[in-house]
């Protein structure tokens, strides 16, 4: 029998509180300037939501500004109905409402939902195969990865539906010819998700684009390692350990990026 080190980092990590509408902002204003900073940025386009505690309502990127650029106050209120809640100035992104809405409204086990548009995920996006479980970062989404056929655009608000559908209880979805969504039952554990997901992108890209032949993890290492990840057994943690090292990295690199 092999014996496994007993581990320190497996024990539950402070939450992250989001009880207000204050720290929705705060926290979802973190996200865009995470996604701008690791290159998750797609110039204005692209999104991320966060539900508003207590309301049926989500806060959305304004559409018009960089993710560098938004603050917590720019954040763009709607109501699942697309009426804007607040008296912001900026318009929210049509597209952006149909996907975050469509997931949102139906699932409140959720808080976050991210969507990206970068090169690796859109490239794999377009692979038939998909995900391939031949790295550490791919094996933690495998079997825990959607896919959700291209429909163009996502103007049509039937559409939301279907990307619950083929979202169900998985961790985000590949929307094919498109790009990358996950969701969080937090606001952290969203963004964590977003961030292993590209990565897991950004290898298997890298790796085919040398011709060279791969190595493929063995059905029972998969099985094994799958029992050693944690973020699917307590997805609503997932990400909180890193998030306050994220948010002082952006004080230390974008002073008063928080600021309204």
């Amino acid at each position: 029998m092999t014996e496994t080190a007993t581990i320190v980092q497996d024990a539950p990590a402070d939450f992250i509180q989001v009880n207000t509408e204050s720290d929705a902002r705060h926290h979802l204003c973190a996200v865009y300037r995470l996604l701008a900073h690791f290159g998750m940025d797609d110039l204005i386009y692209t999104h991320a939501s966060a539900r508003v505690p207590g309301e049926e309502a989500f806060l959305i990127n304004p559409f018009g500004l960089l993710f560098e650029e938004i603050t917590p106050a720019s954040l763009v209120k709607v109501d699942f109905e697309g009426r804007v809640l607040d008296n912001n100035r900026h318009a929210a992104n049509a597209a952006g409402f149909v996907i975050h809405n469509g997931i949102l409204r139906d699932r409140p086990d959720l808080q976050c939902v991210i969507h990206t548009h970068t090169r690796a995920g859109v490239a794999l996006s377009c692979l038939e195969a998909g995900l391939l479980p031949i790295n550490q970062f791919a094996i933690e989404f495998h079997g825990r990865l959607g896919l959700h056929d291209y429909e163009g655009i996502a103007f049509n608000l039937d559409e939301g539906p279907r990307l619950n559908r083929d979202l169900g209880e998985n961790f985000g979805l590949i929307l094919r010819n498109h790009g990358l969504l996950t969701v969080g039952a937090t606001i952290p554990a969203a963004f964590y998700f977003m961030y292993y997901l590209e990565q897991s992108a950004r290898v298997q890209m890298d790796v085919l684009a040398t011709g060279a032949p791969y190595t493929v993890v063995p059905p029972e290492v998969l099985s094994l390692t799958d029992t050693q990840f944690t973020s699917h057994r307590r997805a609503g943690s997932a990400g909180h350990r890193m998030w306050p090292s994220l948010l002082r990295l952006l004080d230390r690199k974008y002073p008063n990026w928080d600021e309204n």
